[in-house]
């Protein structure tokens, strides 16, 4: 399905019927990363993907685009079908994007997962990381995509899931220099959202991985501990859709 937004064509996806459960991708995937989670999680919901800006079959609309501007193209595909209430699941940068749409609308939200994600913003290291990234994209795009994905699991899943990570790779891949540059741009601009996740009273959950080559879980473990918030670690690295697949169905299923 499509939406006309801003001069562009949103790509989405809706599935069953029920209550809904919207699912956001990360950093260079799109909204094939949960086709393997529909048939079952759309069994008693309506379930929704969206490919966010500069991802997928969703075209750029600018150089940066901001966490707001994700979560407000995600916020006309709701509106357009009607959406009233919902839950809402967000793959690392989709996390992002879950946190800026809820701080947008917080009385639409039942439920919000951060799977491989946070609320915090960027440290001036992940800053500098980005931003090189940014210039070595420029002068060799694939290469730069390939060791960024492949980077991103666990060592031992390397060995286990080769065809999965070239799937990831190739998906990557088709992601426009100019949607990578204004995602990185978008997320390295992004507020704390830290406060506003603590004090929301929509069910919060928080999915980590021990392993996880981007994110500090025990530093959230620890910040999170003693908050309302339900906190989940489990084994490897920061794809845990593919990681920890079933582990991941499993808790989300529970939504």
């Amino acid at each position: 399905m499509t939406l006309f937004y801003k001069s562009i064509n949103i790509n989405y996806t809706i599935a069953g019927q029920g209550d809904t459960l919207v699912l956001l991708h990360g950093f260079l995937e799109n909204q094939s990363m949960w086709d393997a989670f529909i048939p079952t999680l759309s069994q008693n919901r309506k379930v929704i993907t969206v490919d966010l800006l500069g991802h997928g079959k969703t075209p750029c609309i600018g150089y940066v685009h901001t966490m707001e501007m994700m979560a407000d193209a995600v916020f006309a595909v709701l509106r357009h079908e009607g959406v009233e209430t919902f839950s809402v699941v967000g793959h690392s940068m989709g996390g992002y994007v879950a946190l800026a749409l809820a701080k947008k609308i917080p009385n639409m939200i039942e439920t919000l997962c951060l799977l491989n994600s946070t609320p915090y913003t960027d440290s001036e290291e992940r800053i500098k990381i980005r931003k090189r990234g940014i210039e070595a994209a420029k002068k060799n795009y694939g290469q730069v995509v390939r060791i960024s994905v492949r980077n991103l699991f666990a060592k031992k899943s390397k060995i286990l899931f080769p065809g999965e990570i070239e799937i990831v790779v190739n998906d990557a891949l088709k992601t426009p220099l100019q949607g990578y540059i204004a995602a990185q741009e978008g997320m390295m601009k992004r507020s704390d959202q830290d406060l506003f996740l603590r004090e929301s009273r929509f069910n919060k959950k928080l999915i980590l991985a021990k392993d996880d080559p981007v994110l500090d879980s025990d530093l959230l473990q620890r910040d999170f501990q003693d908050s309302d918030l339900e906190l989940v670690i489990i084994p490897d690295g920061h794809m845990s859709h593919i990681e920890q697949f079933f582990e991941v169905l499993n808790r989300l299923s529970k939504i």
